[in-house]
């Protein structure tokens, strides 16, 4: 599974719009997208305005097929003139322990 983690800075005065446009983002991208598995929105403890994007996809390949879809487009078309980033944390492929299964 491959997996990717993103924050972006969103001024106050935006947050809610944010919150829907990324929302509406992993519920329409998951649901359209067979190799999108999971997304999740994540507000950070200490910075209220800074949001965490934690997805999930098949392979590296699903996810550049997320990256040139609609609903990626249309995510950064609805956030562009305001929020900062996305500010890479992680891009990389999960490492299974066998000996847990």
């Amino acid at each position: 599974m491959y997996h990717i983690a993103v924050y972006f800075d969103v001024p106050a005065s935006r947050r809610t719009e944010f919150i829907a446009a990324a929302h509406e983002d992993g519920r329409n991208s998951v649901a359209d997208e067979p190799g999108t598995r999971h997304f999740e929105l994540i507000e950070d403890a200490e910075q209220s305005n800074r949001f965490y994007l934690n997805e999930a996809y098949d392979d590296a390949e699903a996810f550049d097929v997320h990256c040139q879809g609609p609903h990626f487009a249309r995510f950064f078309s609805l956030i562009g003139d305001y929020a900062q980033g996305p500010t890479w944390l992680i891009k990389g492929n999960r490492i299974e322990d066998d000996a847990a299964t």
